[in-house]
């Protein structure tokens, strides 16, 4: 028998909660499968199985438990059990009938099939995938092994679209669901209230018009993603001008450490992504040094592994300025709160179709509205909005983020 300990998620944690078994009690487990979750006050980190064999649970789900603690016990001498073939009797049947009987059966298959699941949608690339690889419906519904949001999203969407009241009940329920606060939720929950109590916040608004960028981005597309493997985004493009941007106002990178204010000459940039536990933060290191190819593939990496829980400590660590964006929900305008210590957060919104005035005459343009919070006590209002407007400028010019200032033709002719 062998013992799998709870391990650090990392210095100062004493204490974490087992969230999740990813077995079952007396199952067998293989050397280096994730057995369980377990979730501190800053990351959710997997529990691996240190060799095969039988578990043997010895914690329960949720309960809070000092790091260094014996999660469950594996009996190395049991070893995995082979299922023995049944037999059957063979039964000799006409060539013809057999022909037939699987052709009846293979009938009444697709009948079934597609009775079943006549509500389901199935995209082109998809059931391309099915022909190429000989798979049915059946098959892919039988072969999933989990349910999620997204699932139950779907299943819902399809009653409302056949209407039909998923929430109607025959009796008027008064119940209320109790739920343990899990250490992230609440860790996250002290530092707002600390923002609150502790930072001069104020919000600086301004507009940008997308319609350069989202024409780049139609017009590039394709090759963008044939050479590097990764679409190109709106998140590369606001990282960039916000680099850019911190550099002719250093102060919004600031920081307060005492009585010390901090400077950082380069630019690490927090993405907020929201996830299953909550919302996290994974910092890009050296934003400032990367292409927006190297933006995209980092960004997507950090946010796929704080999605799927097992991020790091290291990669949520630190950070010089952050951007949010509550676009992706349908957010028009609200006003984003400090990660501290950080001294400045961006916010995007969604993009809207609104009539604006160009050159004397009204225009219907792609328009987003973007927030700048930040702490007073660093960044004079004159810095803050300097910074929103630099930003603005960079994004609807995307050639300044090469050529600064200058056009293009001033460039060229190095003037």
């Amino acid at each position: 028998m062998i013992e799998i300990k709870i391990p650090s998620p990392g210095e100062s944690i004493t204490e974490v909660v087992l969230s999740n078994w990813l077995v079952e009690n007396g199952q067998y487990v293989e050397k280096d499968q994730e057995i369980a979750e377990i979730e501190s006050d800053k990351a959710t980190l997997p529990l691996i199985a240190s060799e095969s064999g039988k578990i043997e649970i010895l914690i329960a789900v949720g309960t809070t438990t000092k790091v260094g603690a014996v999660a469950c016990k594996i009996d190395t001498n049991v070893k995995p059990t082979e299922s023995k073939p049944q037999q059957t009797k063979k039964v000799e049947v006409p060539k013809q009938d057999v022909k037939k009987e699987n052709l009846e059966t293979q009938n009444a298959e697709h009948q079934l099939t597609n009775s079943e699941y006549s509500n389901v949608k199935i995209s082109p690339v998809a059931q391309k995938l099915m022909e190429e690889n000989n798979l049915n419906i059946d098959d892919v519904i039988k072969g999933l092994k989990r349910i999620g949001k997204h699932e139950i999203e779907q299943i819902l969407a399809q009653k409302s679209s056949l209407g039909i009241n998923s929430n109607q009940k025959t009796e008027i329920s008064r119940e209320t669901e109790h739920k343990k606060i899990s250490p992230l939720r609440k860790k996250l929950s002290e530092r707002l209230v600390s923002v609150k109590n502790e930072t001069a916040m104020l919000t600086t608004f301004n507009e940008v018009d997308m319609t350069k960028i989202i024409k780049l981005r139609n017009q590039y597309q394709n090759q963008f993603t044939e050479k590097h493997g990764i679409k190109l985004g709106f998140m590369s493009f606001f990282t960039k001008a916000v680099t850019i941007a911190l550099k002719a106002y250093p102060a919004v990178n600031s920081q307060i450490a005492d009585d010390e204010i901090l400077y950082p000459d380069y630019a690490d940039i927090g993405i907020a992504v929201q996830t299953p536990k909550g919302l996290m933060v994974p910092v890009v290191r050296n934003a400032e040094s990367m292409s927006l190819a190297e933006l995209e593939i980092k960004i997507k990496e950090l946010a796929d592994k704080g999605r799927a829980g097992r991020i790091s400590l290291e990669e949520l660590s630190g950070g010089t300025f952050t951007i949010t964006n509550g676009g992706v929900f349908g957010s028009l305008l609200s006003t984003p709160i400090l990660n501290p210590p950080q001294s400045g957060i961006l916010g995007m919104h969604n993009i809207q179709e609104r009539p604006v005035a160009i050159n004397g005459k009204v225009a219907i343009r792609p328009m987003m509205y973007v927030a700048l919070s930040y702490d007073h006590r660093t960044i004079d209002g004159k810095d803050s909005v300097g910074f929103l407007v630099k930003v603005k400028e960079l994004l609807e010019s995307p050639y300044k983020m090469i050529a600064g200032d200058k056009n293009a033709d001033e460039v060229l002719l190095g003037l």
